[in-house]
């Protein structure tokens, strides 16, 4: 028997997260008729478990800092302690504003929203909840999720995910992971004032960071009192009257404490597609290979954001997405994301800010071509209390004319200076343009522009 299919479009996005609606409704504005498919609330990881609610987080630990440092300037603040359950009702009803503006922008464009779980018949059809749906181009950006170890009593803890749905502040948390999720997710509760640990496999967070920014981070957390423990390989958990308590290969134990996150990486969701039906190559952890131009290995199937495993970064998608509705359906041929110099921010306490190579990395492309200039200091807004906090700053210079091709800021106010800076190193900037911009003083951005 033919199949029936329900309706035909130009354009198909499997996936509404950041990448794939920034994708169709630029594409909708070229004129395609285009339709998104996404099983949950729109906006995916970055809007719903990510990026989003994560700065609210944020924003509630830094202003625990800042009543700590209220007293310095004059003010008599007594502290009655946080309400993480009104906060979360206020962060929930928050994204769910969000979840509706993006569904209102999709009606705006001409966008179809199909809602449920996609699963490919064939290179130009997916089904839906029993329907068919077919296109002449299909875009794949289902994104990732939180992994799990494979350990038993696994189950016992959470994942990013599970930190968004806590309805109550754990008193006690050990975290499993060094990547940007666990440390940002250990200010927070360390902030709001859980007592809060950190184990990691290796020697260290952050491993593909700058060592500079690995180095100051470690030891501002472990200064805020969190604790570290490294070479923790999990074997299991377990539940006691008191808490949960992890036991690693070597034979130590940690806990008992309230809750174990799970900050171990992310796997793409590449699983329920039926990707088979299609011929898209995929390597051995599930991400879908592309080229420069966001295009797997079948002509007219494309992919992008965190289900390609390169830059998971929202405004990587974003960009990306939009660079490929330009080429495909703006006339602008070429059209491309360069994935070089992308200014990334890690908003764990203090903030992180970096763009281009690490200096290991530098010194493998540029040898002793390089020179290196850094600047240590306590920022004035400590200048009139007993707690300190250190930022520091490095520039990584290439070749005769010293050409910037790192830039890595640890520090208040890390996360808002680099765009700028950004700009700037993007464009080609040398450390003779840094010199010659007038600094702004008093501020802690001017010290990268008075390096010596």
């Amino acid at each position: 028997m033919e199949k029936v299919v329900t309706e035909v479009f130009d354009l198909l996005v499997v996936g509404g997260g950041s990448g794939g609606l920034a994708h169709a409704q630029r594409a909708a504005e070229y004129g395609a008729k285009a339709a998104v498919v996404e099983y949950g609330p729109l906006g995916g990881t970055c809007v719903n478990v990510g990026c989003v609610p994560k700065k609210v987080m944020w924003y509630a630990a830094h202003h625990a800092h800042q009543l700590r440092h209220a007293p310095d300037y004059g003010y008599d603040i007594a502290v009655n302690g946080h309400d993480w359950g009104a906060l979360k009702k206020r962060r929930d009803a928050y994204i769910v504003r969000l979840n509706g503006i993006y569904n209102s922008n999709l009606e705006k464009r001409g966008v179809t929203y199909i809602r449920g779980t996609a699963r490919f018949v064939d290179a130009n059809t997916v089904a839906v909840d029993g329907k068919e749906y077919r296109a002449e181009r299909i875009v794949i950006a289902t994104g990732g999720r939180p992994m799990v170890p494979d350990i038993p009593g696994a189950e016992l803890g959470i994942t990013s995910d599970g930190f968004f749905a806590l309805e109550e502040r754990p008193a006690r948390v050990l975290i499993a992971g060094s990547g940007y999720v666990a440390v940002e997710l250990a200010g927070i509760f360390n902030g709001l004032g859980s007592e809060t640990g950190i184990i990691v496999r290796k020697d260290g967070i952050l491993r593909s960071f700058d060592e500079m920014l690995r180095t100051e981070l470690m030891s501002a957390m472990r200064a805020s009192g969190i604790a570290f423990d490294t070479g923790v390989i999990p074997e299991s958990v377990r539940k006691i009257d008191d808490g949960l308590v992890l036991t690693a290969k070597d034979g130590r134990e940690f806990g008992p404490v309230d809750s174990i996150l799970w900050a171990i990486g992310r796997e793409p969701n590449t699983a329920l597609l039926d990707l088979d039906k299609t011929g898209v190559q995929v390597n051995s952890e599930g991400f879908i290979h592309t080229d420069d131009l966001q295009r797997t290995n079948v002509e007219n199937i494309f992919a992008l954001g965190d289900i390609t495993g390169r830059a998971p970064l929202t405004p990587v998608a974003i960009a990306a997405g939009r660079r490929l509705a330009d080429r495909l359906y703006g006339s602008m041929a070429g059209r491309h994301l360069d994935y070089k110099m992308i200014p990334t921010v890690i908003f764990s306490h203090p903030t992180i800010a970096t763009i281009g190579m690490t200096e290991d990395e530098a010194r493998t492309e540029y040898g002793d071509d390089i020179k290196i200039y850094t600047s240590g200091f306590t920022g004035m807004y400590y200048a009139l209390g007993e707690e300190k906090h250190r930022s520091v700053m490095k520039l990584i210079t290439a070749g005769v004319d010293e050409h910037i091709v790192g830039c890595h800021i640890i520090g208040e106010g890390a996360d808002e200076m680099l765009q700028g800076f950004a700009v700037a190193i993007r464009m080609g900037a040398t450390k003779k343009d840094f010199d010659d911009t007038l600094a702004i003083h008093p501020t802690s951005a001017e010290e990268l522009v008075t390096m010596r």
